[in-house]
């Protein structure tokens, strides 16, 4: 399997939110969400902690969304002879940045 179909570009390679971004936006969700439909302040600890940690994400990367990180929409990946190259070399590290600072936000 290529890295490129490993890592997906965001959901769908349609290069929306980017796929690590996406999954931290989840471990917070299963952390501190809501377990009924009237909890209402682990509903606002959950929105809180995701804005908190889309926030550190950009100080460190500049955006959330896939296109903008790699520099290509992945729906045209075919036309960047260097596509899987790029994304071998930048999505690990996005990856590393969201496992940090989800260790750092949910402590």
């Amino acid at each position: 399997m290529k890295l490129a179909n490993a890592f997906g570009g965001g959901m769908g390679r349609m290069g929306e939110v980017c796929g690590a971004v996406t999954g931290a936006y989840m471990i917070i969700s299963l952390m501190h969400g809501a377990s009924t439909p009237d909890d209402k302040l682990s509903k606002e600890k959950t929105y809180e902690l995701v804005v908190k940690f889309a926030e550190l994400f950009k100080q460190r990367n500049e955006s959330i969304i896939c296109r903008d990180l790699i520099g290509f929409n992945l729906m045209e990946k075919d036309k960047n002879p260097d596509a899987d190259t790029i994304i071998w070399e930048r999505c690990p590290g996005y990856v590393e940045d969201a496992a940090e600072i989800i260790d750092e936000i949910v402590k």
